[in-house]
């Protein structure tokens, strides 16, 4: 393969693994240079800002950690939302040409078939059948994040952690280099 170099790659079109959903569902397909900022913000608009119900991420080979990486987010976000996680494996085609063919005579190609780990999951607003093999429920007590109120006061349940109010800088400085003085050797200390 050291005198071939790869032209492109192209995924075998395979059905969908949700095959009862509704027209117009969203589908992301995450791919390996996609940036999850962009992704999450279009993922995002599309259930926040125009109210869709379910949407799907997709992602095979080294996309499949990316793909995971975004439902996680969206999850954490959005909260209540229920999963469908299903795993399979997608063929990609890789079509490979030769450095440097032989003079006048065609240029060789090579097509290979990869079989790659593929991921679709389901995200879903409204519930979901529950017997349903790769289902995941909402977390308890999961939903909309709450942002601090007053005070500086954290939702429940909330992993950030505690606030605490600083001093007047004035008072801060001074301690800072009471500290930094005791902590120094006579000679150093001014």
């Amino acid at each position: 393969m050291e005198n071939f170099r790869k032209v492109r790659t192209s995924e075998e079109e395979s059905p969908s693994p949700f095959p009862d959903l509704p027209p117009g569902v969203v589908e992301m397909k995450v791919k390996e240079g996609s940036k999850i900022r962009n992704l999450m913000g279009f993922a995002m608009a599309q259930m926040e800002l125009k109210g869709s119900r379910q949407i799907v991420f997709s992602g095979c080979g080294r996309a499949v950690t990316k793909t995971i990486t975004c439902v996680e987010i969206m999850k954490r976000k959005l909260g209540g939302l229920h999963q469908v996680t299903k795993v399979r494996y997608q063929t990609l085609l890789e079509v490979w040409e030769n450095k440097d063919p032989l003079p006048g005579a065609p240029a060789q190609h090579l097509t290979v078939h990869k079989n790659v780990p593929s991921i679709c999951i389901l995200l879903s607003r409204d519930p979901l059948d529950p017997t349903q093999t790769g289902y995941q429920p909402p977390e308890p007590g999961e939903g909309p994040r709450a942002e601090a109120g007053p005070a500086g006061a954290e939702a429940p349940g909330s992993s950030k952690a505690l606030k605490r109010a600083l001093p007047p800088p004035g008072e801060q400085l001074a301690s800072k280099r009471a500290q930094g003085a005791e902590g120094l050797p006579p000679q150093q200390r001014r």
